[in-house]
């Protein structure tokens, strides 16, 4: 793969990050500077948008400086918000919410469910015994004595599992009983993400695209692993972090430097640059 320092970034109109292993080093720390790089990027012209597989609130608390000047595409593609303005949310039915939820019950005993509401994250009260790596992701949480009768508008249903096996209950559970109707993504080893069908980051970026009147072939975006594929095929600049598997790199076009490098501080710096050089 090419480096990113090869890619012509002067037409460069949106930036797009993955947060975990992306945006954020290994411990969970974010790039000094983050504020000051999104506020230079909007002086040229160029909007920042986070892309994660996280709820719009979580987002909102990482970026407190910066959430009105910026975009984000939450739950992988469920809902998208820029500078304020709702631009889309994609709510998952009641009956396929309640099959999820007693599929996941009776297939997956050794994982956690989590219903993604637009405002909290709904969680049976045994599921507490993980609150501590819940709550990296949902900063509401609602425990209940039977999530089998919660009613909650969700734009998306989660799995954590603690014994890291994502993949496999993907493979083998999952993605035979939904696959075909509902969009199943690996997001990371230990979490497993459902939404509507159609609805992952790729489709995010297209509606961000089109609500800021800018082509995709204009885009910026960063990512490293399975929930990030869409949105880095159907950028004209898809960008793959150094510590991502190989696997993924049928996906990208470009190298960026790993998140514990600080990759994506380095991309913007680099779109900074060739924004601002004067024209030849």
């Amino acid at each position: 793969m090419r480096s990113y320092l090869e890619d012509d970034l002067t037409g460069v109109r949106l930036v797009a990050s993955d947060m975990d292993f992306t945006l954020l080093a290994d411990d969970k720390s974010m790039p000094e500077g983050m504020p000051g790089r999104i506020r230079a990027l909007e002086e040229v012209d160029v909007v920042f948008s986070a892309a994660s597989g996280r709820p719009l609130y979580t987002l909102q608390d990482m970026f407190p400086e910066s959430r009105d000047r910026m975009a984000f595409i939450t739950d992988n593609g469920a809902g998208v918000v820029c500078r304020g303005d709702v631009v889309f949310k994609s709510v998952i039915g009641e009956a396929t919410l309640a099959e999820l939820v007693a599929f996941t019950l009776e297939r997956a005993p050794e994982a956690v469910p989590v219903v993604c509401g637009l405002e909290r994250a709904v969680v049976p009260a045994w599921g507490r015994a993980y609150d501590d790596a819940l709550r990296v992701y949902y900063h509401e949480i609602l425990y209940v004595d039977d999530i089998g009768s919660a009613r909650e508008e969700a734009n998306k249903f989660t799995v954590y599992f603690p014994e890291n096996n994502s993949a496999d209950a993907y493979e083998e559970r999952f993605a035979p009983a939904f696959g075909g109707r509902l969009s199943v993504t690996c997001a990371g080893v230990d979490w497993l993400d459902v939404m509507n069908r159609g609805v992952d980051k790729g489709t995010g970026i297209a509606r961000l695209c089109e609500h800021l009147g800018i082509s995709p072939a204009d885009v910026i975006a960063l990512g490293d692993t399975d929930n990030d594929a869409e949105m880095l095929s159907y950028v004209g600049h898809g960008y793959l972090m150094a510590n991502a598997e190989e696997r993924m790199e049928r996906f990208a076009d470009f190298r960026a430097p790993s998140n514990n490098e600080r990759g994506v501080a380095q991309v913007i710096d680099a779109v900074l640059a060739a924004r601002r050089a004067p024209a030849r």
